[in-house]
């Protein structure tokens, strides 16, 4: 009902997932020639299901109800860490935006790795400083140095 009270609980089903349907990452939902809208949905299984209906609010919530996945409100917050750390904000001040006390919660649950990193730390070790585009992290045993700071374990 509009104007009412949004609980907390109702926020996921009755805002939320209604704007992923809208935005086509839940599903979608599409007006077709004859007027009516068809929605299409993945259920858990991964199976494509459709259905015609003759509004388009009846087709998003259908839609609503019946998808499987979806991106959930909490996800931003990961992604906004994940950006923020990318963009080289040290990552105490990233820690103490999303109110971690330590910042290896932040690290290990809320950062994603990103290919953007992996193209710039590989920058830092070319001869020439540059990576061509679009090339994914590539590992030669022959030309990466060990990860073992020790003395060489070879025999003489």
């Amino acid at each position: 009902e509009a104007g009412g009270v949004l609980w907390r609980g109702q926020f996921r089903s009755r805002v939320w997932r209604p704007a992923l349907v809208r935005a086509g990452l839940l599903g979608s939902v599409v007006a077709t020639s004859q007027g009516e809208f068809q929605a299409t949905w993945a259920d858990d299984g991964g199976l494509t299901h459709r259905a015609l209906f003759a509004k388009e609010a009846r087709a998003v919530s259908h839609v609503v109800r019946s998808a499987h996945g979806g991106l959930r409100f909490h996800d931003l917050r990961h992604s906004f860490a994940t950006w923020l750390v990318s963009d080289g904000v040290p990552i105490n001040d990233v820690a103490r935006i999303l109110g971690h006390e330590q910042t290896s919660t932040t690290l290990d649950l809320y950062t994603h790795s990103t290919s953007e990193r992996f193209l710039r730390v590989r920058q830092v070790f070319e001869p020439n400083g540059e990576v061509p585009s679009g090339e994914a992290p590539r590992r030669s045993p022959t030309s990466e140095p060990s990860l073992d700071a020790g003395p060489s374990s070879e025999a003489p």
